[in-house]
């Protein structure tokens, strides 16, 4: 029985035993990182919106413009010790890596806010089949991968701006990418006036990005090319 050596980061260096013979050695890589797509509106000479156009219903907000209350919600919901760890919830994964071990397959995940970010940002940046499937795969290969990108965007970013990615970038069903578009979509408000049982119920709706390829596009609030 060999050992999967975790480094430190954010705290000390872990252990877990695994079948695999051999050692793996992580370290920081940089993730590429296209913006996300947003809807593009055109207007008038007057300023006056006429259409809109848009791939994923998506408005990306910052995150002084989000509630208290939401950014509260999806860390107890997603990653409750978000701001505990580094790259990699240490007790989360070894927790999810013995039970996987135990059922022989992954069962469990033990993803961090930060690793879910890096999973939609590969898989959004995604332009065949097969760069898709890598990104959903369930292997240790790829959650070794996930972990190498994490560490980088935990290197380049404050937790607070990490969030802030992140809700902008998670699905979370209906048609409705990001925060600000779920808000509007589920509950006619603006992220920033979300109340706590809006906020908890839109954090329960998260499907995670293996389904939001999967489900049948749904109109948002405006078609996506609506003259007016």
């Amino acid at each position: 029985m060999a050992g999967i050596a975790f480094p430190a980061v954010g705290g000390r260096g872990v252990s877990a035993s695994c079948r695999r013979r051999g050692a793996v050695g992580l370290g920081p890589v940089d993730l590429v990182e296209p913006p996300p797509a947003e809807v593009t509106i055109v207007q008038d000479a007057k300023g006056r919106e006429i259409a809109r156009f848009y791939e994923e219903y998506r408005e990306v907000v910052s995150l002084d413009a989000i509630a208290e209350v939401m950014k509260t919600a999806i860390v107890a919901i997603e990653d409750d010790r978000f701001y505990e760890h580094g790259a990699i919830d240490v007790e989360g994964t070894i927790r999810a890596l013995a039970k996987n071990l135990q059922s022989g397959r992954v069962s469990q995940g033990g993803s961090s806010i930060t690793q879910q970010y890096v999973k939609q940002v590969l898989l959004n940046s995604a332009t065949t089949d097969a760069q898709r499937n890598a990104a959903l795969e369930a292997s240790y290969a790829r959650k070794l991968n996930e972990l190498r990108y994490a560490m980088g965007v935990e290197k380049k970013y404050t937790k607070e701006q990490i969030l802030e990615k992140y809700l902008n970038i998670a699905y979370f069903g209906a048609g409705a990418y990001g925060v600000e578009a779920a808000a509007k979509r589920f509950f006619g408000v603006r992220a920033g006036k979300l109340t706590l049982p809006q906020a908890a119920d839109a954090g329960g709706r998260r499907p995670g990005p293996e389904r939001h390829r999967s489900e049948p596009r749904q109109e948002a609030p405006r078609a996506a090319a609506e003259a007016s």
